[in-house]
C-alpha cells in the first residue's frame, strides 16, 4: 500500500515531454556522457521540464493524503526554485554575450566564473548557477522565477538534457499552502520538503529506483521522462504522518535521501542555503 511519502514523491515528480535523438546526432554528443553505440537516446528540453511546473506554480501541486483515522484529504504544495547548476559540454554565453551577470540577479553566476580545467573535464562547463537565499515569503513560484532568469540566460529554455553533464541538478522547495477539506489541525500538514533532481536524462530510470518509490508506474519510451528526486530533506515534520508507511521503512528512507543530498552537495562543493536551513532547524 502506498504511503503518504510515496504520494508526495509521486505527485510532485515532473514528467518532461520527451523526444528521441537518433544515431547520426548521437555521434555529436559528449562521448563520455553518452555511449556512441546507442541507436537512439530519449531526451527533453528544459522548456518542456518547466512546463510541468506551470499549474503547480499557479495553483499548487495536489498531494492526496490518507490520515491515520482513514480520512482522506488533498494537500497543496507550491514549488520554488531553491538551487540549480547547469554544466554543459560546450561553452555558452549569456544574452549580453559577455558572460557577466546583471544587477537583477545577484545570486546568479555564469560560465565566466571560476571553473578549473580539471572541473571542466569532469563536470563540463558551468553555464548557470543560482542558489536562492531570500525568505520563502518573497520568492516567486518556480515557473515565474525561471521565466525571469531565462531573460538573461536563454539556455534555461533551449538546452536539452543530452547537452547537460550528469552533474547538472536542481533543487525545489515545496511549501504547503492549504488542504481540502479544511479544518484539520495536524502539525505534519505544515511539513516542507526540499527535493533534488538530476537534469541530465542519462540516469533518470535509475533515480526512480533509488528513491524507493512504490507507486512508480512502468514507463514506455516516449511517454515522458520522470525526474524523480534522488534526495529529499524535510522541515517541520512533527509527527508520524510521513514516516508511518511501508512497514516503518519510510523513516529510514528519508534519512537515506537526506544523506544522499548532503553527499551530492559536498561532492560539488555547494553551499546550499535551503539545505543548511532545513537541516539546522530539524536538528534544533
Amino acid at each position: 500500500m502506498a504511503s503518504c511519502l510515496d504520494s508526495f514523491l509521486h505527485y510532485t515528480t515532473p514528467v518532461a515531454q520527451s523526444q528521441f535523438l537518433l544515431k547520426p546526432e548521437i555521434k555529436k554528443l559528449n562521448r563520455f556522457w553518452h555511449p556512441l553505440e546507442r541507436e537512439k537516446i530519449e531526451y527533453f528540453t528544459l522548456s518542456n521540464l518547466w512546463n510541468c511546473y506551470a499549474e503547480w506554480s499557479a495553483y499548487g501541486a495536489k498531494v492526496p493524503i490518507t490520515l491515520s483515522d482513514g480520512e482522506s484529504l488533498t494537500q497543496y504544495y507550491v514549488p520554488y526554485l531553491s538551487g540549480i547548476q547547469i554544466f554543459t559540454s560546450f561553452r555558452l554565453k549569456t544574452e549580453s554575450g559577455n558572460g557577466e551577470t546583471g544587477d537583477s540577479c545577484s545570486d546568479c553566476h555564469s560560465e565566466a566564473g571560476s571553473t578549473s580545467s580539471d572541473d571542466e573535464d569532469r563536470l563540463g562547463y558551468l553555464y548557470f548557477e543560482f542558489i536562492e537565499k531570500s525568505t520563502p515569503y518573497v520568492r516567486l513560484p518556480l515557473l515565474d522565477k525561471i521565466n525571469e532568469l531565462a531573460r538573461r540566460f536563454p539556455g534555461l529554455m533551449t538546452l536539452r538534457s543530452v547537452d547537460l553533464s550528469p552533474a547538472s541538478w536542481m533543487s525545489v522547495s515545496w511549501y504547503p499552502i492549504y488542504h481540502i477539506p479544511m479544518g484539520r489541525n495536524i502539525k505534519d500538514l505544515n511539513t516542507c520538503f526540499l527535493t533534488y533532481h538530476i537534469l541530465s536524462s542519462l540516469f533518470q530510470d535509475k533515480k526512480m529506483e533509488c528513491n524507493g518509490m512504490t507507486t512508480q508506474p512502468k514507463r514506455e519510451p516516449g511517454e515522458g521522462i520522470p525526474l524523480a528526486p534522488f534526495g529529499v530533506v524535510t522541515y517541520k515534520m512533527h509527527g508520524s504522518l510521513w514516516m508511518a508507511g511501508n512497514n516503518g521503512r519510510d523513516q529510514e528512507r528519508l534519512v537515506s535521501l537526506s544523506s544522499v543530498a548532503e553527499s551530492w552537495l559536498k561532492q560539488l562543493k555547494v553551499q546550499h542555503h535551503d539545505f543548511n536551513f532545513f537541516t539546522s532547524m530539524r536538528r534544533g
